[in-house]
């Protein structure tokens, strides 16, 4: 039986609190990557309940510091810094989508966007990450190339990526309908079941 939303939600903070999250124990030495995965229709819900988490953290934990991370306001800074926002309107109207998606391909190869991606990240020496915007950003960013860069990038420490679709546990399912062929290294944050 899948479990409603809510319910599902209402696990993270215990979850992410754990002194076994947050360590990595109990993982086998696997990376500490976690998917919270979700019908792409609850994407609102998901989103204010993510500004309700941060805070819950902080009041509950002070010394615990959480980073959340927006891919389409990230993404739209580094192309706003390498000067590339406007050109990419530019282009987008004048040539569309697939003339804008080959040319973003080099700027935003995790080789180059992952370095801007960990200064956000790693500049306040974060404990745990939060990543969502998942299906804002796609095609020009996959999840799997972001969680293969990350994993080279930060080894054990704790990630979850909010997804809009289905993780099988090892296959991602974008909106439910774009299905990935790639393996992930990472654990379901509360099971749909």
């Amino acid at each position: 039986m899948i479990q409603p939303l809510e319910e599902r939600l209402n696990q993270i903070p215990d979850k992410i609190l754990s002194h076994e999250f947050l360590q990595g124990k109990g993982l086998g030495n696997e990376i500490g990557f976690w998917i919270f995965d979700y019908a792409p229709e609850e994407e609102l819900k998901v989103r204010e309940y993510l500004g309700f988490l941060t805070s819950f953290l902080e009041k509950k934990q002070p010394h615990l510091k959480a980073a959340t991370i927006n891919l389409l306001q990230i993404m739209r800074d580094y192309l706003s810094k390498r000067r590339f926002l406007d050109k990419a309107f530019q282009m987008q109207l004048a040539k569309g989508d697939q003339a804008l998606l080959k040319a973003l391909a080099g700027p935003m190869h995790m080789d180059n966007f992952g370095p801007f991606l960990m200064d956000q990240i790693v500049g306040a020496e974060q404990d745990v990450i939060l990543i969502h915007g998942v299906g804002s950003v796609w095609p020009v960013l996959r999840a799997h190339n972001l969680l293969n860069k990350l994993h080279a990038l930060l080894g054990h420490k704790p990630v979850v990526l909010f997804y809009p679709g289905e993780y099988s546990g090892q296959s991602l399912t974008l909106f439910n309908q774009i299905s990935s062929n790639n393996y992930y290294r990472a654990f379901p944050l509360v099971p749909r079941t």
